[in-house]
This record gives structure tokens, C-alpha cells and sequence, in this order.
């Protein structure tokens, strides 16, 4: 606290000083002058405050560790300002699925700051809906501009490696195809409000253990492939106005530091005109940051300005790299609404935007199950909710990630608005639970590691049975949360003993009575299915839903939203059938140290698919209260040339409306270089279709779809030969499927020969 005081102290006497000194001249000024002439007018010590955050404080409230200006309590950071050349100072705020700010400020009650919770990452790419996740970038971006913020730290866009991160909440999917369109999706939405978006983390973020120094070590052609490819759409296709470097070394240099990564790919071969900052307290070398392309250290410390210093006067540093990471630091606030004195209200319209979360949420849970039409719901039933989180739904993860929200809507609350009667007794005894707990463990704005979750209420028989008696129907709602700082354990990957035998339990009572039982997942990340799943009726996957939780699960169990999510990852059989659960997190297992990333380009679908393992619930699967017919499959040529359109006709042969995700895989020709059975390539989402409506969704390839990277030519390229096109309502169930060939071998993309693996690599092969 004292460093972060001095500095600022030191800081304000030297800018006073050197208003004073140049009082006489005049000097070029940010939107009028080139910025060029800015920097150069500089002296060492302002340009090295340009790069370099506003240090870190603790706000109140406890919300997050924040900004120095105090314009935006409970913001992550700033960038600093110089008034001599008109430079403002900039804030940036968490986080991925909502503006992450304190609610109140200086110990004023009568007016709040909340923000709305949208529905996680892994939900809205549930959706398969891209317009739709568009819209909730609009909203969202509307209430980051209204609270007075320049750029919000998201999307999170990792890859979902492996089951057990504890920050796969945040991220969209396994799949970089599906990552990088939805990103791209919520880029483009926030951006249309005239702020900034930071896609993170900048690379090779799949776990939490240790992910300050863990060094992944990845082949070529899986960082290609898999860990760059959504990155590398999000940035062509949305130029978001920053990106976040990682915490973690990827091939025994840190994200930070590398200027193949950060330059070289990210600006030279993508084509990204922003600006990159690390992570908070990322990398270990600010010169070699600032070398590598890494603009903007966040928060920004003392010794990093010092260190730059130092070695732009020893010559360590050249000072033109010095004056272009300034440079991008100053373009970028050109752009921002603080630069355009934007006046902020304050107030974003939460109630519209709670109705577009509510909405959102409804449209990308996914029905795993749904024996005998056991949902939806008949209209005015009784309802025997089970579990805590029926009462106290866990809308998001923890850490960075979280929203401080003004309400959250539970399951008995949304079931009894729509007409449901929940049973009296049963809120009793969870009710009681829940404030018991709270008591103990009370409930913090900012998490970080494992978080606690209340404890299940021992059940008697009596209990049970009480409500089997009473009650029309049975709904058991299993929570899990995680967040930034720790990953999962296998523990939370299962259900526990205790959750299978109150399961069991509750499905006994009300089987014996002709009623049915219906499990409501409150997750936020892959869990263990199929050692229970054959004992309720029915099953949905509502993920962690946002502030109207509640809303949105009445909304699809009631059957007034017709559920049209799929998966957009794979629900094992076992977590030991995960291609990367020997190497996950690493080793030393406590505290990883590295982490080899052997499965290569076999993460997901790709795995599974590809070496016939089976799967719970397959990538891209989800049932719906209708059915729908898939025809007319056609191809645009038969012969590949610049670009091929395949249109397929779906209908509703079902008796309800709804929606129907179609996706497109491709199997390519083999022709020495290993490849999966197939990969994702385009997807589309019809309107919503009335029984016998039909609609007609053209899908495209581009020469990119077709090529695989080839190590050894440091290139994209396409394989002579025939292709199969196959459309599909998930990766294991292929509706329809036409082929077209390539007549010639083709390098779609030559690429530079960077960020190549210290050490070599046993990667999995078929």
C-alpha cells in the first residue's frame, strides 16, 4: 500500500514539474497531433508510465483489488493519464459474464452499481446461436459503457482441454471453431457500444494449477490447430480492441515474453491492429515484454517501470520498441468512450437486460434425457424440489469471473410464479439449511481457489416419502462451482455417494407412486453421468444460468421455451477416458511445473470420435420436445474451387415449435499426415419452426476448412483428394452426407516457423 502511495505521490510531483517546465511550449495533443509527435515530446520516464498500469489497491466492499483513479471503484485496473498532452487515464473491468465493479460506493446505501450476470460462456455456446450471443454482446457492452468503463477483460476463450479447469465456465468449448465464432459474436456485439473487449488468455490457459509459471509444452501443429485457431477467428473476424496475454510459459518461455506468439503470429500472420496486455502481475521480464509486443503491463509496478528504464539507458531496450508499445497504448485510448468524454449514466436499463439474460439461458440448456415425455411439466403440478440448489442457484463461477448481482432468482421461486406449487415442507427444511450455513460461511464478493458450496441436508425416509406422497413430481437440482485459483478434483467430477443415494432415494419414493423425477444440473463444467443417469426420468443441463436462473430452468422444464441447446463439449463416460487425464495438470501434481500436452490435436470430439471411445453424451448432442427431419443435402460443385456452400433442409416433424442446431463436419483425405475422423466446420441455428415449417441453412467451407498444419512445411495445406461433407444433430449422429474432392494438394497459408516445443513430444497417433 505504501509502495502504491509513493508512487503516486512521485508521480504527481514529476507530471507537476513538467507542466511546469514545458509551460512555454506547445505541445501536440492525443486526437489532434500524430501520436508520433506525441511520443516523441515525451520524456523517458512519461512513456515508461504509458506502459505501465496505476498500481493496485484494495477497494471496499471487497470486491476485486482495483483501479488508482477512483473513477470506477471495484475496476481491475487503469491506464495512466498525462494532461500536458491530453492523454486521459482508461478503466478496465472484469470479466466474462458481467461488468465486475462494486455495488456501492463510499458507504452510500441509497444508490447501487450492479450489473447483470449473464449466463456463462459455456451456456451461451450451448446455444449454437451466434446472432444470439451477439445480442447479449450489445447489452452487455451498453452496461460497460454506462458504468463508466473503457474496456471489459473478456471473453475468456481457452479451450476446454480438460474437464476438471477450473475456470471451463468462462470458456465456450473444446472446439477452437465454435470458440472462436462465439467470441468473435461477442466481440463484435460489445464493440458496437464504442468499447473495448480483451480476449484472454493469450495462450494455452487450460488450467488454473500453478498457472503463473506452468510451462505447457505443445506441439506446432496442436497450437495451431487447436489452442491459436479460436483466437485467430476472434481476431479476424471481430478486431477486438485488445488481447490479454497469459500467465503460463508455452514451450519454456512466458506468453508475455514472446514475440513469435504476440508479434510474429498474433500481428504479422492475423493481422491484429490493437493492443496486448498481460495478465494481473503476468510474466516475470517487463523488458522482455515490452520486446515481445506485450504493450500494456496490468496493474504495473514500480520495479517494471524501473526495469525499463534501466535498460533503455543502458541499451538493453531499444527506444523505438519503447515508442511503438507507447504508441498502441495511446491508439488504443483514442478509441475509448473516456478519450470521447463519454458522459456515463450510471443506470443501463438491468430490467431489459435481465429479460435478455433470462432468455439467453433458456436458449443454450441442454435436455440430456427425456424418458417417456417426462418433461415438460403439466401446468399447476405440486413439486418436490430436492437440493440446495432449487433454493440457491449458483449462477456463475468464482474469482474474476463472478458479477456482484442485486438478485438471483431461484428454481421454487420461478416455478411459483409461472402456477407450480412447491412443497412448503421441503423449503422449510433447505431453507433452514441454507441460512444455517450462511451463518458460518459467509457469502464474499471475491473467491479465489476452491469455493465453499453449502452442504446437502441429511434426508430421512420420512422426508421422502412425506413428499412422494403429496407431491405430483420430483425435481433434484445438483450444483458444482469452481473458479480462478484452484482446479476441480475428481471428487467433484463424480457425484458423491451421498448425491447418488439421496438420488436413488427420491427416484424410489416416487416411482413406487407412478411420479416421476427429474435432475436439474446447476454446473458450471463437465461431470460424471453415466453411473447414475438411468435413475431420474429426465435431465437438464442448465449450467450456471446468470442472475434469472430460476426463470430461465421454469422457462424450458414448463415447456414455454422449447430446449434447443447442444453440447459443445463431450460428457465422458469416465474422467479416465479423457485423452489428457494422465498429463492433467501436470507434474509435480501439487504444483505442476509443467505440463505436456500429449494428446496433441485429439482434445474432445476429436479424440473420442477418432479412436471409437464411447461417450455419455456426445460433442454437439441436445433432445428437444419436438423432433425434426433432415433433407435435401447439396453441394454447390462437386469439385473444390475457392469456396464450397452446402445447403440441407430441416423441418419440424414434431408437434411443438422449435429451434435445430445443423452441424457441418468434414472428413478429409489422409495422405500421410494424421488427422481425426472429422472436425467441426460450420454450423447454423434455424428460426423458430412450427410443427411441419421447414427452413433451408446454407453452410460454407473455405480453403482454410479444408487444410490441417503441416510441421514440416510450416504451412496450411489442403490434401488432394476426396472430402466428405457430413450434417449431423451431433458428432456421433450424422443425418446426411455428400463428398467433393480436391484435385490438387494446395498450401492454403504459409506460415513462419515459431514457438517449436524445447523438447520432444510422444503425441497420441492413431
Amino acid at each position: 500500500m505504501k509502495v502504491v502511495l509513493h508512487r503516486q505521490v512521485a508521480v504527481a510531483a514529476f507530471l507537476l514539474i513538467g507542466q511546469l517546465a514545458f509551460a512555454q511550449e506547445k505541445l501536440p495533443q492525443l486526437g489532434k497531433d500524430p501520436v508520433g509527435e506525441i511520443v516523441k515530446k515525451m520524456t523517458l520516464e512519461e512513456k515508461v508510465s504509458i506502459v505501465a498500469g496505476t498500481g493496485m489497491r484494495f477497494q471496499g466492499h471487497g470486491t476485486v483489488i482495483g483501479e488508482a483513479d477512483g473513477r470506477v471503484p471495484g475496476a481491475a485496473g487503469n491506464t495512466m493519464s498525462i494532461n500536458r498532452f491530453g492523454i486521459p487515464g482508461t478503466v478496465l473491468s472484469d470479466g466474462p459474464a458481467g461488468v465486475r465493479i462494486d455495488p456501492f460506493r463510499k458507504g452510500d446505501s441509497t444508490k447501487s452499481y450492479y450489473a447483470t450476470a449473464w449466463p456463462v460462456g459455456t451456456l451461451l455456446a450451448s446455444s449454437w446461436d451466434t446472432s444470439l450471443v451477439r445480442a447479449v454482446g450489445v447489452a452487455f457492452g451498453n452496461e460497460i459503457k454506462e458504468y463508466g468503463v473503457d474496456v471489459i477483460l473478456a471473453p475468456g476463450m481457452n479451450i476446454q482441454r480438460n474437464p476438471l479447469n477450473g475456470r471451463n465456465f468462462e470458456y465456450f468449448s473444446e472446439d477452437p471453431y465454435v470458440t472462436g465464432n462465439m467470441a468473435a459474436a461477442m466481440v463484435n456485439g460489445i464493440q458496437s457500444n464504442g468499447v473495448g473487449t480483451s480476449i484472454k488468455h493469450f495462450a494455452a490457459n487450460n488450467q488454473e494449477s500453478n498457472r503463473n509459471a506452468v510451462n505447457a509444452i505443445i506441439s506446432e501443429r496442436a497450437l495451431k490447430e487447436i489452442y491459436l485457431r479460436g483466437f485467430e477467428i476472434a481476431v479476424r473476424r471481430a478486431q477486438p480492441m485488445t488481447v490479454m496475454s497469459s500467465y503460463n510459459k508455452i514451450n519454456g518461455t512466458y506468453a508475455s515474453e514472446r514475440n513469435d506468439l504476440l508479434t510474429t503470429i498474433l500481428r504479422d500472420e492475423w493481422g491484429f491492429k490493437g493492443m496486448v496486455m498481460t495478465d494481473w502481475f503476468g510474466g516475470k521480464d517487463a523488458v522482455a515484454q515490452m520486446k515481445a509486443g506485450n504493450d500494456l503491463l496490468e496493474p504495473g509496478t514500480p520495479r517494471q517501470q524501473q526495469a525499463i528504464i534501466d535498460a533503455v539507458k543502458n541499451g538493453t531496450l531499444d527506444v523505438k520498441v519503447l515508442d511503438q508499445n507507447v504508441e498502441r497504448v495511446l491508439l488504443y485510448i483514442l478509441k475509448t468512450p473516456s478519450f470521447k468524454k463519454y458522459q456515463y449514466s450510471n443506470t443501463p436499463d438491468l430490467k431489459a437486460h435481465a429479460d435478455l439474460s433470462r432468455e439467453a439461458a433458456a436458449q443454450g440448456m441442454v435436455l440430456l434425457k427425456n424418458n417417456n415425455t417426462a418433461l415438460p411439466l403439466n401446468k399447476g403440478q405440486k413439486v418436490a424440489l430436492f437440493g440446495v440448489g432449487s433454493y440457491k442457484p449458483v449462477i456463475g463461477g468464482t474469482g474474476s469471473g463472478a458479477v456482484v448481482v442485486a438478485y438471483k432468482v431461484a428454481l421454487e421461486k420461478g416455478l411459483s410464479k409461472m402456477g407450480y406449487v412447491p412443497d412448503e415442507g421441503l423449503k422449510t427444511l433447505y431453507t433452514a439449511q441454507i441460512n444455517a450455513d450462511l451463518k458460518a460461511y459467509p457469502e464474499k464478493n471475491m473467491v479465489l481457489g476452491s469455493p465453499h458450496l453449502i452442504p446437502e441436508p441429511d434426508l430421512t425416509a420420512t422426508d421422502i416419502s412425506s413428499a412422494a406422497n403429496q407431491d405430483d413430481i420430483a425435481i433434484f437440482t445438483i450444483r458444482r462451482n469452481a473458479g480462478e485459483g484452484a482446479d476441480r478434483k475428481l471428487a467433484d467430477f463424480n457425484l458423491s455417494d451421498a448425491e447418488t443415494t439421496q438420488i436413488r432415494a427420491v427416484a424410489d419414493a416416487f416411482h413406487a407412486k407412478g411420479k416421476k423425477l427429474i435432475v436439474v444440473l446447476n454446473i458450471g463444467g463437465v461431470i460424471e453421468t453415466a453411473r447414475w443417469r438411468d435413475i431420474p426420468d429426465a435431465i437438464l443441463l442448465a449450467w450456471q444460468p446468470g442472475l434469472e436462473a430460476g426463470n430461465a430452468v421454469a422457462d424450458v422444464l414448463t415447456g414455454a421455451v422449447d430446449p434447443s441447446g447442444k453440447l459443445a463439449q463431450t460428457f465422458p463416460v469416465n474422467y479416465e477416458d479423457v485423452p489428457s487425464a494422465k498429463s492433467f495438470p501436470g507434474t509435480p501434481a501439487d504444483r505442476p511445473a509443467e505440463s505436456v500436452y500429449n494428446e496433441g490435436i485429439y482434445v474432445g470430439y476429436r479424440y473420442y470420435n477418432t479412436f471409437g471411445v464411447k461417450t455419455a453424451y456426445p460433442f454437439g448432442y441436445g433432445l428437444s420436445y419436438t423432433s425434426f427431419s433432415y433433407s435435401n443435402l447439396k453441394l454447390s460443385a462437386a469439385v473444390f474451387n475457392k469456396k464450397l456452400n452446402a445447403t440441407v433442409t430441416i423441418t419440424n416433424t414434431g408437434k411443438v415449435a422449435g429451434k435445430e442446431v445443423v452441424q457441418l463436419y468434414l472428413t478429409a483425405p489422409h495422405t500421410g499426415l494424421d488427422k481425426p475422423s472429422e472436425e467441426l466446420k460450420a454450423f447454423g441455428k434455424t428460426g423458430l419452426l412450427k410443427p411441419g415449417e421447414s427452413q433451408t441453412i446454407m453452410l460454407t467451407l473455405n480453403p482454410k476448412d479444408l487444410a490441417s498444419f503441416n510441421t514440416d512445411a510450416t504451412a496450411w495445406v489442403a490434401d488432394a483428394g476426396k472430402y466428405e461433407v457430413k450434417i449431423g444433430a451431433s458428432s456421433e449422429d450424422i443425418k446426411l452426407s455428400k463428398s467433393f474432392t480436391l484435385t490438387k494438394t494446395t498450401v492454403v497459408e504459409k506460415d513462419h516457423k515459431v514457438m517449436v516445443p524445447q523438447v520432444a513430444i510422444d503425441e497420441l497417433k492413431k
